[in-house]
């Protein structure tokens, strides 16, 4: 198949040579196209979309630059950052060398403390002495993680994956593993950041952003929103194809992110207008919003319910669940994200007072109340 040649900008993305594409109640405008890692796409004539490689499954991560001109010209922001691994580093080197060589970094904007996405934000930051602009949550998260590296995990989150019924081969193998894979992937932070709280609205160039936050799959998750201009940077809050993880943290053991992310669902659907163009942290730019929180809330309930069922007729560990929740199999690579989102979504069905757990030689075994 012959590649297209990228189209001239459009903000309307309406007009751009390249055939829009409908998939479950959502329209991707760009269709497939994508640029290359390190390459830039002009989406408008101040807002560009470049990709980074992401290892496994996501396989890349989107990131975007915003003109911010007002006070010099041509300054650019940066919204997220790719994580911090040598052929991110060198796409960055590349772009600075060449496409962006005649303009100046002015800050780094932040959605979330994952590391795809405040990876390379430390070093971008040292490199050209730029604030970063994250939620103080997200931000104290990221300087926790990135602090937190020892020789072996702490005996507490080896309680925790035995309750969610790890058997004791996989306790004994993670017990010799290094603790702080995080820090491995993110670059050192500045001591200091710019705090972006919800409803803050922040002038970007021409531009106004508002931010929006949402919980579940992070804290206090930062979406970048133009209500102006119908456009939204997501972050991983709001993906086309794939459903963001809802986990239990090891920093937050009692907590219920299901229904954060449930309630966050209910925010963005009531302030967004439906046809928003989303910029995804994965995946392609796409409209129909409103569509796709109500099918990823759809999804959680209809797992739920599926689950409330099943234990009625037996008790569960929390892995015991995966064949319901995820119908595929879990591999090693994603055992503990699978396991992190089991336990909410049992979590989730506990403080609904639709299932009751007993613990019983430290494992936990959920069942239907």
């Amino acid at each position: 198949m012959k590649k297209s040649l990228p189209p001239s900008y459009d903000m309307s993305l309406t007009d751009h040579g390249f055939e829009a594409t409908q998939f479950k109640g959502l329209t991707y405008p760009l269709g497939d196209h994508a640029p290359e890692y390190g390459a830039i796409y002009p989406l408008s004539d101040d807002l560009g979309w470049t990709r980074m490689p992401v290892p496994g499954n996501l396989a890349h991560i989107n990131l975007w630059l915003l003109d911010d001109d007002a006070e010099m010209p041509g300054g650019f922001a940066i919204a997220d950052t790719g994580l911090f691994m040598p052929p991110t580093v060198d796409a960055w080197k590349a772009m600075f060398a060449g496409a962006l060589s005649q303009r100046r970094l002015t800050r780094i904007f932040v959605t979330h403390f994952h590391p795809d996405h405040v990876g390379c934000a430390g070093w971008l930051a040292n490199k050209f002495k730029v604030p970063i602009w994250m939620n103080r949550t997200e931000w104290l998260m990221a300087r926790m993680l990135t602090s937190d590296i020892k020789d072996h995990p702490p005996e507490d989150v080896l309680r925790r994956r035995k309750f969610a019924g790890y058997d004791d081969a996989r306790i004994e193998k993670l017990r010799q593993q290094n603790w702080g894979n995080f820090a491995r992937a993110v670059s050192r932070l500045p001591t200091g950041h710019v705090r972006m709280d919800d409803g803050d609205v922040i002038r970007v160039g021409k531009r106004n952003w508002t931010i929006m936050t949402g919980g579940g799959h992070t804290p206090e998750h930062a979406c970048m929103v133009d209500f102006h201009n119908g456009v939204m940077i997501a972050g991983d809050q709001i993906l086309p194809r794939i459903t963001s993880n809802v986990s239990i943290m090891d920093s937050e053991p009692d907590a219920n992110p299901l229904a954060e992310w449930l309630a966050s669902i209910e925010k963005f659907k009531a302030a967004l207008p439906g046809d928003m163009l989303v910029l995804p942290a994965h995946g392609f730019p796409f409209k129909g919003v409103i569509a796709r929180l109500e099918r990823l809330a759809q999804g959680h309930h209809e797992r739920l319910d599926a689950l409330e069922a099943a234990l009625r007729t037996q008790e569960m560990r929390a892995t015991d669940s995966f064949g319901l929740l995820f119908g595929r199999p879990i591999d090693d690579s994603i055992y503990g994200l699978a396991a992190g989102e089991a336990v909410a979504h049992l979590r989730y069905l506990e403080r609904a007072g639709r299932a009751k757990i007993e613990e019983r030689d430290g494992v936990g075994w959920y069942s239907a109340t």
